[in-house]
């Protein structure tokens, strides 16, 4: 901090904010995934709904959690009830079927992406501050430069205010990259959730539709 100039330190608060947020959407983002794989978790509930036991799959949810087992779970338990309601037709059933499971989406999916955006905005802004600190430390350094004499007293602030430059430059790429591969990373998880979340819906919809005619 001493070296770089007044932005340092804003940088380096930008830098260990990335990595707390990083950190905390880890681990939910983990937990989201549950115990197993989402695909191999949705063939075991396929296979128990196409031998019509319901109760078999809703213990795979609760073995599974996450955010795909939450939802199945959710749909799982209305999918039970409409097998006993005889006063719905078919497709009435199927779209309380569907009902059930969108509702539960919408309560998982902010959870998944909350405080993405800080990531995002670190992303965008430390290159923004590294830039202005980079200025700073030419405007330091040629300002050095105009009022020495020459000499070597002129040439070490020149090198003083070109070091404050490149700490600044160095930090806010080198945040700016980092918050980038995390906020892709993430994004991409939450991208293979979702799925796992749509194909859940589709299998309780598709299997209802041709076990309950």
């Amino acid at each position: 901090m001493y070296l770089g100039g007044i932005v340092v330190p804003v940088l380096i608060g930008s830098f260990l904010t990335m990595i707390t947020f990083a950190i905390e959407r880890f681990l939910t983002i983990s937990k989201a995934n549950g115990s197993s794989s989402n695909a191999d978790f949705i063939r075991k509930v396929q296979y128990h709904l196409a031998n019509k036991n319901v109760d078999a799959a809703l213990a795979e949810c609760d073995k599974q959690r996450g955010s795909v087992g939450n939802v199945m779970k959710a749909g799982l338990i209305r999918y039970k009830e409409m097998i006993n309601n005889h006063e719905l037709a078919t497709e009435q059933k199927i779209m309380a079927i569907q009902k059930e499971v969108e509702e539960a989406t919408a309560l998982e999916l902010p959870m998944l992406e909350k405080n993405l955006v800080f990531l995002s905005t670190i992303a965008s802004v430390a290159t923004l501050l590294g830039l202005f600190g980079t200025v700073l430390g030419m405007i330091r350094s040629f300002s050095a430069l105009g009022e020495g004499e020459g000499g070597g007293d002129a040439a070490s602030k020149l090198s003083v205010g070109i070091s404050e430059a490149l700490y600044n430059t160095a930090l806010g790429i080198g945040t700016s990259a980092v918050a980038i591969i995390f906020y892709n990373m993430f994004t991409t998880k939450i991208d293979g959730i979702t799925y796992g979340i749509d194909e859940s819906g589709f299998t309780l919809t598709q299997s209802f539709g041709s076990l309950y005619k």
